[in-house]
């Protein structure tokens, strides 16, 4: 997968290329070991990933990067996901982004305040990976795993 350099706070970091056969999902969660077993298994299906820790970096990568979907865990520090995709929604270059949100809130009241923020589907933790990519794919209508064969037709 190609990659390029791009600055960001704590320096150089390097973000995924656009590749038209691998949809970008921008991963945010405050656990890294929650991003790391998300952002794997996404590429493992054929999604390119970059990840974010808090809603401010949510925010700043989804300006920069433009991702085909933003994957959002809403309990965070610095700014939660509710805000976050709140001020996502509101923003003219980001609003179209559609936003899963990706919560152990299993309360309804939950699922209805993350929808009432901007959030295209609410998923609750823990899920099913499969049930995951099958959701991701359903909102973004690019199934990842035709990739290669589409790279092989329009060959």
């Amino acid at each position: 997968m190609a990659r390029e350099q791009v600055r960001s706070e704590g320096g150089m970091e390097e973000m995924p290329t656009k590749n038209k056969y691998e949809p970008l999902v921008l991963v945010v969660d405050d656990f890294a070991d929650a991003r790391e077993m998300y952002g794997e298994y996404l590429k493992f299906c054929g999604f390119r990933v970059a990840e974010a820790q808090n809603g401010v970096e949510a925010i700043d990568k989804a300006k920069r990067l433009k991702p085909d979907l933003i994957l959002m865990d809403l309990s965070m520090p610095v700014v939660d996901g509710w805000e976050a995709t709140r001020r996502l929604k509101a923003d003219s270059s980001t609003k179209g982004i559609p936003v899963v949100a990706l919560t152990g809130h299993a309360m309804t009241g939950h699922s209805e305040s993350a929808k009432s923020a901007g959030c295209d589907v609410v998923i609750t933790k823990p899920c099913l990976p499969h049930d995951l990519i099958k959701e991701i794919k359903k909102v973004i209508g690019a199934p990842a795993a035709t990739g290669a064969k589409a790279r092989r037709s329009s060959a």
